[in-house]
């Protein structure tokens, strides 16, 4: 049977870029004017599978076609039992009725799709846009940063404002999302509650927020946030209260593994690590540097404070170890505090690793030590042994060995618990594609193909270049002693 043939027209259609992926059955006219036999586009008609958007960036789930097969039949009963399950009503009846002539998309990939995958996808969606709802204005934001915090924190005509000052913020409606480490305690006063902190997620992007890599990855929390132990957050609600079903840990699990397997870290810089020597059969323990005054630190740390101290306590508590140290690559652009010149590291360590994926380095150590750092979780998910020197989200589960162990915590996690709370329930993900919201698994895709990622502007490319120059000198600068900052 011949496909049938639709007349699109010659005009473009921005507001539907994934359009194909509804008729894959279907032949498309662009002309002027319709071909003999061609039938005319049906109009868009969604009913109650209606998508939200988001800064106004939006794109249909599926497409109610009368007169039209769907293009893969879908089950009222699978889907009445998704919907249920999803959204906690029935499904409303005109939606049912109407699934013999509905067509879906995955609006991610412009594939076709399917009615359970677009059930999953628009509670996604929805429960994004209920969570944006209450937000009456943004503080702390830096500039580079705004366009994407307005997409993932949009609605369907646009965006809270950016407020210059906690009293502009807090004269809107609603609540203020600021950013946590911008956040000061007299500004919180103003207006206890009506603050959420938001922070970078732990799968962030390609590339370092101090070379304006935006985040595709955004924790939100409404009580304190991840890094600061001294107080409740969200994420430690979750950990500590959580009943995981079996469900959600197999997904954890499946994510886990697919973070290993493709090598996944926060930042995914390129540049493999070194293969290590042998070490004759000494424990190689790699010890990871910090920003000296990173909120993390500056909130998380314990007795031990800088990435100094980290290797001597390291090299006291692992007399016998080959120790490697490995400062953080937003310290090697010369911006961030925490620079340790390499004769001075080597005092504890047996070598310096100033560059190179971590991925790849964990994959050939037998234990990690840090204050706070990300990379301990990391190491988990590769199995790797992790001591902690101060109060990180990870510690005082029962997967690491706390030498300060955090308070309030002390609940036994299994480490598919902790995925699941630390990459599912708490953070929130933002396709770079479509810049709408996405799980982790799309993201994880999106990793593997950096040239999906959006480009930097060339007034900004070239700027960071600036940028990266300035850096190598007030590197050098603190390499001599000039500058110790």
């Amino acid at each position: 049977m011949m496909p049938t043939t639709l007349w699109v027209g010659p005009a473009p259609r921005p507001a539907w870029p994934h359009l194909a992926s509804f008729f894959p059955d279907c032949k498309f006219d662009h002309g002027a004017s319709p071909a003999p036999g061609a039938r005319p586009l049906p109009p868009m008609e969604e009913g109650a599978w209606a998508a939200p958007g988001f800064n106004r960036h939006r794109r249909a789930l599926a497409w109610i076609t009368p007169g039209l097969p769907p293009a893969a039949p879908a089950d009222p009963a699978a889907v009445a039992k998704a919907w249920a399950a999803a959204f906690g009503e029935a499904a409303p009846e005109a939606l049912l009725a109407a699934l013999p002539h509905t067509r879906f998309a995955d609006p991610f990939r412009a594939l076709p799709g399917d009615a359970l995958a677009a059930v999953a996808t628009l509670a996604l969606w929805r429960r994004v846009a209920a969570q944006n709802a209450p937000i009456g204005a943004f503080l702390g934001m830096a500039g580079w940063k705004r366009a994407a915090i307005a997409n993932a924190f949009g609605h369907d005509s646009g965006h809270a404002p950016f407020a210059r000052t906690p009293q502009q913020a807090l004269s809107a409606p609603g609540q203020v999302l600021a950013w946590a480490s911008s956040l000061s305690p007299q500004a919180e006063a103003l207006a206890y509650g009506r603050f959420w902190r938001v922070e970078d997620g732990f799968i962030r992007s390609i590339g370092l927020g101090v070379n304006f890599a935006p985040a595709a990855s955004l924790a939100v929390d409404h009580l304190g946030i991840h890094y600061d132990p001294a107080r409740p957050s969200a994420l430690e609600n979750i950990l500590a209260e959580t009943e995981f079903p079996p469900a959600l840990l197999a997904r954890a699990a499946a994510l886990r593994a697919a973070i290993t397997a493709r090598n996944i870290t926060k930042y995914n810089l390129p540049g493999a690590a070194p293969a290590l020597p042998d070490t004759q059969g000494r424990r190689r323990i790699l010890v990871v540097g910090q920003v000296e005054d990173d909120a993390s630190i500056r909130h998380g740390a314990g007795r031990v404070r800088s990435n100094a101290a980290l290797l001597a306590a390291a090299r006291a508590a692992e007399p016998d170890a080959f120790i490697l140290f490995k400062p953080h690559p937003d310290v090697q652009t010369g911006y961030r505090r925490g620079f340790l010149p390499a004769r001075a590291a080597r005092r504890h360590a047996d070598m310096v690793l100033e560059g190179g994926d971590i991925g790849t380095l964990l994959t050939q150590v037998d234990g990690l030590h840090t204050m706070t750092s990300l990379a301990g979780f990391e190491a988990l998910l590769r199995g790797v042994a992790v001591t902690t020197w101060g109060g990180p989200f990870y510690a005082g589960w029962g997967l690491t060995e706390d030498r300060e162990p955090p308070p309030r915590r002390g609940r036994r996690l299994s480490l598919d618990e902790l995925v699941a709370g630390c990459l599912i329930l708490y953070p929130r993900y933002q396709d770079p594609v479509t810049q709408l919201p996405c799980t982790p698994e799309l993201l994880l895709e999106r990793l593997a193909e950096p040239a999906l990622w959006p480009k930097l502007a060339p007034g900004r490319r070239g700027y960071v270049l600036w940028w990266k120059a300035q850096g190598r000198l007030l590197r050098l600068a603190r390499h001599l002693r000039l500058w110790k900052r």
